[in-house]
């Protein structure tokens, strides 16, 4: 309690500084934000083209309904499968000129076989999953052929593992950058009270007593400058997605994290500062 009011009072005295001092937390904060923003919609991206992934088998042209039910059926019961649809040979030609309406006019039914749509579920859409139940397919006797994209599943999920690489990567860089910036706002603020410390180490306080006004100091610059980044960081959202094109913002559980990450970037940047100054004298 003592440390809690010694921090206010500390802030009291020095606004500015106190002020400038959650400003610069919340910018640092704020273009990891950004980064987080841009990393969190090109996932977003991913996985809408990742629900894309499904296998199609061919059905051979004169194929008993009941033998084609029958492996829907057992295919449905595959554990990575999520469902099944038949697409007849009329269903098939209304897809293709839905889906090529400038070609709408080549396609005949008699040239689209119908089809056993497999859909797979979410996290088994690796390309050796949709390899291994492409030839599980392959080995009923009505299906002239499956085709499931397999080069482009591949550089799906490379390109999904570069992006997960190089977004750790530059985040992890990006919250060693916020440390340092917070670390050195914090140490502006110990160094003007770099008399005020030295008087009360020289009456017998202990380092933890100097410490802890600090520490809560940055505990609350911390999370007031998170808050005022999130704020930023949905003013660039917002500017974005009604001025260029359809962005996602984070949701309620990354906001929460993105405040305790603040608070404890904000803990440590002031803990390592008052360290560091207590070391010297």
């Amino acid at each position: 309690m003592l440390a809690a009011r010694e921090a206010f009072n500390a802030s009291r005295r020095a606004p500015l500084l106190s002020m400038l001092g959650i400003v610069t937390i919340a910018f640092s904060l704020f273009a990891f934000g950004l980064f987080a923003l841009v990393a969190v919609n090109i996932r977003h991206a991913l996985r809408n083209v990742e629900q894309r992934v499904e296998v199609r088998a061919f059905v051979s042209e004169g194929t008993p309904a009941d033998a084609i039910a029958a492996a829907m059926a057992d295919i449905a019961v595959f554990p990575e499968v999520a469902k099944v649809d038949y697409i007849s040979q009329e269903g098939a030609l209304e897809r293709a000129r839905r889906d090529m309406g400038e070609f709408s006019d080549v396609f005949e039914e008699a040239m689209l076989p119908a089809s056993l749509d497999i859909h797979l579920r979410p996290g088994l859409r690796n390309p050796e999953t949709v390899e291994a139940v492409a030839d599980r397919v392959k080995s009923y006797q009505f299906v002239d052929d499956v085709r499931y994209g397999e080069e482009w599943v591949r550089k799906l999920y490379q390109l999904r593992t570069i992006a997960a690489g190089t977004g750790l990567g530059l985040g992890l860089a990006f919250a060693a950058v916020s440390i340092i910036i917070i670390g050195a706002t914090i140490r502006v603020s110990v160094l003007a009270r770099a008399r005020e410390i030295a008087i009360m180490r020289l009456v017998g306080a202990t380092d933890s007593f100097v410490r802890a006004p600090f520490l809560i100091d940055g505990f609350v610059k911390g999370i007031l400058g998170a808050v005022l980044a999130v704020g930023l960081t949905w003013v660039a959202y917002r500017l974005v997605d009604t001025q260029l094109f359809s962005v996602v913002f984070f949701d309620p559980r990354l906001i929460a994290v993105g405040l305790v990450c603040g608070a404890f970037i904000g803990l440590l940047g002031s803990a390592t500062s008052v360290w560091s100054h207590l070391r010297r004298i």
